[in-house]
């Protein structure tokens, strides 16, 4: 399904916008705009959700509280107080829905993203060896690959998968070639051949993992060496994973420390990334009363998933995408945080930020905390 999004509702539109600003930064602003205007009625409903559930919990704890004691021996009852109290206040699980709806897209929009034109895209393909005659005992399975949409040049592009006909397990005497093709069936290297520059992408294939069981060699064809599992790595190049933007060096660069050097524009990236999800936070709290446990939660969260990001290995262009939905979501959270309340919500919001009023009027300042022998101590 994911794919399927990508490659019929979220490359058709990248293709439109690159075609008006020929410019594959740009695009992913775009794209990312678009894709979160689309979805805003959904994200919404989860704000909304969110908001009213923050106001409404302490009272609705407090008052389940009350209807499990006072109908502790009437199970009937109490669902059907507990039911009451829900379609008073609604249901903490009202802003799931949403978030679980838009997901399937939002996971679309990142794995497009991930992959060509933005940046290299790898075909991982897990073989075993086993020796020559448990291999003959085994009947066959054809493995395919996920299919991903390989951009040529900027108005050619179409899926390739990975295929073994034979399946992925290898008897030490035998060879086991990796075909990569469309999935119309056609050679992927043939059809290179039709474009100029088209040899640009032509795969690259090494051993990621298990490379004393296997080798590989450049045409995909893998040869056993001793039993044991291996993982082979086809990588073709993104037709953007080097263009840059803003200060953006490349959009396929990915790694914030790579081979002992630091790329500073994946570190702007990252913290801007943390700042816009740290006012996004913020402006989510604007108007509610205090909640020293839920204040420090919203301050530690960001610079954990920050600092996750930063050695986590994330491609320039997908970041960039990542620091522009946070600011529409800052600005979403904003503009619906506006909203009137139902009557029901401010009041209870309204007594909520009097009393807390009243505890910091009340509460002893500084100065009038000294000890009982100090000179105009209240004791």
């Amino acid at each position: 399904m994911i794919g399927f999004i990508s490659e019929k509702l979220l490359i058709p539109i990248l293709d439109f916008f690159y075609g008006l600003v020929p410019s594959y930064g740009l695009a992913i602003v775009a794209l990312t705009v678009v894709i979160r205007i689309a979805l805003f009625p959904l994200s919404a409903g989860s704000i909304r959700s969110a908001r009213r559930m923050k106001i409404a919990q302490p009272v609705m704890q407090k008052r389940q509280a009350e209807i499990k004691s006072k109908f502790a021996g009437n199970a009937k009852k109490q669902q059907e107080e507990l039911g009451k109290l829900m379609n008073e206040f609604g249901s903490p699980l009202a802003g799931c829905l949403p978030l679980i709806v838009q997901m399937p897209v939002l996971f679309a929009l990142f794995a497009t993203l991930r992959g060509s034109p933005f940046a290299d895209v790898p075909y991982n393909i897990n073989i075993k060896i086993l020796p020559q005659e448990q291999v003959a005992t085994i009947e066959p399975k054809p493995f395919t690959s996920p299919r991903h949409s390989i951009f040529i040049n900027e108005k050619t592009h179409f899926p390739v998968i990975a295929s073994i006909p034979n399946g992925t397990k290898l008897g030490l005497e035998d060879t086991l070639k990796i075909n990569l093709q469309t999935t119309s069936g056609n050679n992927y290297s043939e059809v290179l051949t039709k474009y100029d520059e088209g040899s640009r992408f032509l795969p690259s294939w090494s051993v990621s993992k298990g490379s004393e069981n296997v080798k590989i060699s450049d045409e995909g064809v893998v040869t056993p060496i001793q039993p044991g599992d291996a993982t082979i790595e086809a990588k073709i190049p993104g037709l953007a994973a080097k263009s840059g933007f803003l200060f953006i060096k490349a959009l396929g660069q990915v790694g914030f420390y790579v081979d002992g050097s630091i790329n500073w524009d994946i570190a702007a990236l990252v913290g801007a990334f943390g700042l816009t999800l740290l006012l996004s936070q913020f402006l989510s709290g604007q108007g509610m009363p205090a909640n020293p446990q839920q204040s420090t939660a919203n301050k530690i969260t960001p610079v954990m998933i920050t600092g996750m990001f930063l050695f986590f290995p994330l491609p320039a262009g997908v970041l960039l995408y990542m620091v522009v939905a946070n600011i529409f979501q800052a600005l979403q959270t904003f503009i619906l945080n506006k909203e009137t309340l139902p009557d029901n919500l401010q009041k209870i919001l309204d007594d909520q930020l009097l009393n807390k009023d009243k505890v910091m009027s009340t509460s002893p300042s500084i100065n009038d905390k000294r000890l009982p022998f100090e000179p105009n101590s209240k004791k």
